[in-house]
């Protein structure tokens, strides 16, 4: 999995980075297209971009989802653990896996209906409203990103039965920044 271990990160800062450009665009656009320059005036209204929105809003739910296995992987995914943590160790492992498998099979099903629901949408002709992209490519963020999901599920559970860890999160690290500090003392 050397491979896979940070491709939420490479696709959440891609997916960040192209919303963040979308968006700056249109409003230098809309902005610009306002200014009473006569030629550049006629040039910016004969732009459209009414497809901004769209394509920002399709571009953030793709981040949602891998967002979603980021979190899972790195053990800042959202879990309600109030009660397991009262529970004896060997009661709360037996809770802890049966959550994360629970999640694994949960998302799975998730990633197969989606993909079910991808072919059958890619043999019609759908396509979006602002954008008409064929409407299989902006649905197939639910499957892709839900196999992703199952995928970080396995992997906690088995690191979690090998080792008895749960990834933790510390707000306070941000991954590189010791490693840079320690190289600029050197």
């Amino acid at each position: 999995m050397k491979i896979l271990d940070h491709l939420e990160e490479w696709l959440i800062a891609f997916l960040m980075a192209a919303a963040t450009l979308v968006i700056f665009f249109a409003v230098v656009h809309r902005y610009a297209s306002g200014l009473a320059i006569p030629v550049l005036q006629d040039l910016l209204l004969r732009i459209n971009t009414s497809w901004a929105q769209e394509l920002t809003i399709y571009l953030f739910v793709w981040m949602a989802k891998f967002g979603a296995a980021y979190g899972v992987r790195t053990g800042i995914h959202v879990g309600v653990d109030v009660l397991v943590n009262r529970l004896p160790t060997p009661t709360q492992r037996r809770f802890i896996l049966f959550g994360l498998l629970a999640g694994a099979l949960f998302t799975g099903v998730i990633a197969g209906l989606g993909a079910e629901f991808v072919l059958e949408r890619s043999a019609t002709s759908s396509t979006s409203e602002v954008m008409e992209v064929p409407i299989w490519v902006v649905y197939l963020a639910i499957p892709l990103g839900s196999a992703l999901m199952c995928a970080r599920f396995l992997q906690v559970a088995w690191q979690f039965v090998r080792g008895g860890e749960l990834p933790t999160h510390d707000p306070a690290h941000v991954d590189g920044l010791d490693d840079e500090a320690v190289e600029s003392k050197s």
